[in-house]
């Protein structure tokens, strides 16, 4: 079967394809014909050998946690009615940049009728994360909402999650292109952190009083900058690091000004509620509240291209493989 491998750690080059044997389905397992995969910054970090909160995996590997696709076969102690089923597959932290996968029966998800694969593997991980951190956050009507990355997956899901409770939003990005479908996803105001006075920015969108709730998911110098706005009372949500160096706010920071802040490390407090989640995400999309935005496409044989453009800031929305 055909795959994307990693033989050395380092940019996207060293992503490149090349040839598996077919793997077989064991015990409380099934093998999934992958239609759909699809890939996280954090993937891009582990294939550069530079994430600090996943095992470094054994060389060669190949990439990829989430796919789609239909079963094919079952193994033993599995029930035969999940043959032919579309489903989405957590295959682990590697392992999906495949034609198959061998998947435990736990880690399958049915995808609806009317919900197509791409849509559906594009709402997984980031919905369920998106609706994880809203329903942290606890926002209603009234909150005045900051989401950085307000283009990417998890972001463009925030801004919908975050106008469907109510609030008012500012979706923070950089380049027109983003800032142009931040608009169209309906946000109040958009604004480019490239701009050195982009918090005063936000600060005029939310009438001056900065926003209640930040949705973090850059960190460094923009995070810092987007804590410093955040208005007394407020609510600083932490969930990614996109600048390579999360935002780390003190106990005293946070009381002196008055600000919740609920760091990196709630993701790790998330798994439990993540099938929940990851269901009322699909209900949320089938019903039209929210849409996953796939920016892109590449076929597998291109991979190394689909983590440059994660990379290097073009990608908007989610990136998919489609085999």
């Amino acid at each position: 079967m055909r795959v994307a491998r990693v033989t050395r750690f380092g940019g996207p080059e060293v992503l490149e394809p090349g040839e598996a044997p077919v793997p077989v389905a064991g015990r409380g397992q099934v093998l999934v014909d992958v239609a759909v995969v699809g890939i996280t910054f954090v993937e891009t970090q582990i294939r550069r050998g530079v994430d600090r909160w996943h095992a470094r995996p054994a060389l060669p590997y190949v990439p990829g946690g989430v796919a789609a696709g239909h079963v094919s076969a079952v193994g033993p102690d599995v029930d035969a009615a999940w043959l032919g089923r579309r489903v989405i597959a957590d295959v682990g932290d590697t392992g999906a940049f495949a034609e198959h996968a061998v998947v435990d029966v736990a880690g399958l998800s049915p995808v609806p009728d009317g919900l197509g694969l791409p849509e559906a593997v594009a709402l997984h991980s980031d919905g369920s994360t998106a609706q994880g951190l809203v329903e942290k956050a606890g926002i209603g009507p009234g909150d005045r909402v900051l989401v950085e990355a307000a283009a990417g997956g998890v972001g463009s899901l925030l801004v919908q999650l975050a106008l469907a409770a109510g609030a008012q939003v500012v979706g923070a990005a950089r380049g027109a292109r983003k800032l142009e479908l931040i608009r169209e996803l309906g946000a109040d105001a958009a604004v480019d952190y490239s701009e050195p006075d982009w918090t005063e920015q936000v600060r005029q969108a939310t009438g001056g009083q900065g926003p209640t709730v930040v949705f973090d998911g850059v960190g460094g110098a923009i995070g810092r900058a987007a804590f410093e706005v955040t208005a007394r009372g407020g609510r600083f949500s932490v969930h990614g690091a996109s600048s390579d160096a999360p935002t780390v706010i003190s106990a005293e920071e946070a009381q002196s000004r008055g600000v919740t802040v609920l760091g990196l490390e709630q993701l790790a407090e998330f798994g439990p509620d993540l099938p929940r989640w990851a269901e009322e995400m699909r209900s949320l999309a089938a019903a039209g509240t929210v849409r996953p935005v796939i920016g892109q496409t590449f076929p597998l044989e291109r991979a190394g291209e689909a983590h440059a453009a994660i990379e290097n800031r073009t990608a908007v929305g989610k990136t998919l493989l489609l085999l």
